[in-house]
């Protein structure tokens, strides 16, 4: 019995970490295709991933109210002007599909002009729980936490998944 009560706390402990790892876990892996879905541009045009092949294009779930998310955003826009119109040996260009995971679109369409997201592709995915990620696309992705990255390749073939900004640019500067 005492063995049991030395181990249980560490036990316990290590299975919690786990168990959020697991839960965590990206829904998909690279090399799978990407699950397609649609959205209206600002424009009032309707837009999918199809519509986007033959670009490299990173699915970036994010939030106004993540504090992870902002950060990355001088970043990402920095990636974006770099690689928008640049031939690559298989793909042309690099396009950003920014999903805001949000309750409120006033506050969504705030950040975006704040932060001047250059970008064409704002996905207003609206939630009612934080918590459990309700929201259409977020559901489809399985996505449990922001920020969560996929880079497509120009077939929408998932190749990087939730890759920090260093190793996306180093990805794509070795595709050129």
């Amino acid at each position: 019995m005492k063995i049991l009560k030395k181990w249980w706390i560490p036990l316990f402990i290590l299975s919690f970490f786990a168990g959020k790892y697991l839960y965590q876990m990206p829904k998909f892996d690279d090399g799978e295709r990407s699950p397609n879905f649609e959205w209206t541009l600002p424009s009032g045009e309707k837009s999918d991933l199809t519509k986007l092949e033959g670009k490299y294009v990173l699915i970036d779930f994010w939030g106004s109210w993540c504090g992870p998310c902002l950060v990355e955003i001088p970043g990402l826009k920095i990636l974006f002007n770099k690689y928008q119109n640049v031939k690559f040996k298989n793909a042309n260009g690099f396009e950003i599909v920014g999903i805001g995971i949000e309750k409120e679109e006033k506050r969504w369409k705030n950040a975006i002009r704040k932060k001047e997201l250059n970008w064409e592709n704002h996905v207003f995915d609206q939630v009612t729980n934080f918590r459990f990620f309700n929201s259409r696309v977020a559901k489809l992705y399985g996505i449990t936490e922001v920020p969560t990255k996929y880079l497509l390749d120009e077939k929408g073939v998932i190749v990087l998944v939730n890759p920090s900004l260093e190793e996306l640019d180093d990805f794509l500067k070795n595709k050129l």
